[in-house]
């Protein structure tokens, strides 16, 4: 039996556009038009599941989804740096945040590791492959990084090293204890 995984990005939000630390903002204008103009594009699946978010959960509207919000699929916990931009960060806290983007075990915001995330969306994704049908989950980046990152084998130092563009899906294949993976592929109009 093969397993198919599609990761779906969520369409653009303010936060996203400002590099700021998810904040629970909602999808713009710009990123729900995308998304509306998308729907239907993906494949039928017999699950679809959410990262518990705003802005997926609103992403997956638009596509015309109904899903089920995932607590393993949370996106990156920022800890204390929750809706505070990466530049306001950095002018007060310039060394836990280069501790924190070099080291995927520190988490100096009181939120999440890297690793922590790596380990979290691997073990999910794992137990997906048990699974019959396809699954559909419309993700925060720092998931598709994590499910990347597992299935490649990479280090998690390796997480910040993968671009997430909006409204993109990556799909994971599993078969016979191995994963192959099929990198970002825009959303467009059917």
């Amino acid at each position: 039996m093969t397993s198919r995984v599609t990761l779906v990005s969520p369409a653009t939000s303010p936060s996203l556009r400002q590099a700021r630390f998810d904040d629970g903002d909602s999808i713009d204008d710009g990123g729900t038009a995308r998304a509306r103009s998308a729907a239907g594009s993906l494949p039928a699946a017999a699950r679809v599941l959410l990262s518990p978010s705003a802005r997926c959960r609103e992403t997956a509207s638009a596509l015309g989804l109904d899903g089920v919000a995932v607590r393993e699929l949370a996106g990156l916990d920022a800890g204390r740096w929750r809706g505070r931009t990466l530049e306001e960060v950095m002018a007060t806290e310039p060394e836990a945040v280069g501790r924190w983007l070099a080291d995927p075990d520190c988490a100096p915001n009181g939120g999440e590791s890297v690793r922590d995330v790596c380990e979290r969306v691997g073990h999910w994704l794992d137990s997906a492959r048990d699974t019959d049908g396809r699954t559909l989950a419309v993700v925060e980046p720092e998931v598709v990084r994590a499910a990347a990152v597992h299935v490649l084998g990479l280090p998690a130092s390796g997480f910040w090293r993968l671009d997430v563009p909006p409204l993109t899906a990556t799909e994971f294949s599993g078969r016979a204890g191995r994963w192959n993976l099929r990198l970002g592929q825009p959303l467009a109009a059917p």
